[in-house]
């Protein structure tokens, strides 16, 4: 009881000392209040019959050949490549690469390349300068991009 007594009289004594500053903040001042008639009525998802629906044979001509040729670019070639190029110079651009190595793959390839160029240690991208990259597609169109000069720079 003498701790009660205690407490109590400690607490009747910092009655009119209010802490100072923020004592206890609220997030809001306002309650959120959601009535259920206010909601939506469930609706089931919508669920197409084709169970009903006969399916008919097409006659469509259609070259499969296109879905197994898939191309498979050699990452470790294209680094060998570079660094072949880096191996009698300090420096050497993409575009410089791609014309003594020609893309065999062609956009396919060219994105590798920019990989690479991204995960070399030294790289030095030049954005008032832009090289054309040129490469033959299957068909034996040429196609061509055009980059901002990579600069590809030979460790130590």
């Amino acid at each position: 009881m003498d701790i009660l007594h205690n407490v109590e009289t400690q607490a009747l004594d910092l009655r009119d000392d209010f802490p100072t500053g923020g004592f206890m903040p609220l997030d809001g001042s306002s309650a959120l209040i959601e009535l259920p008639l206010e909601r939506t009525l469930y609706r089931p998802p919508f669920r197409p019959l084709i169970a009903g629906v006969a399916l008919d044979e097409g006659d469509a001509e259609i070259d499969t050949e296109i879905l197994y040729a898939q191309v498979v670019v050699d990452r470790a070639e294209l680094l060998r490549n570079i660094r072949l190029e880096l191996q009698t110079r300090s420096q050497v651009t993409l575009g410089e690469v791609v014309a003594r190595h020609p893309l065999h793959n062609g956009l396919a390839e060219l994105v590798a390349y920019l990989q690479l160029a991204g995960e070399w240690p030294r790289t030095t991208v030049d954005e008032g300068v832009e090289e054309q990259v040129q490469w033959q597609s299957p068909t034996g169109t040429t196609r061509e991009a055009t980059l901002p000069r990579i600069i590809l720079l030979r460790n130590g």
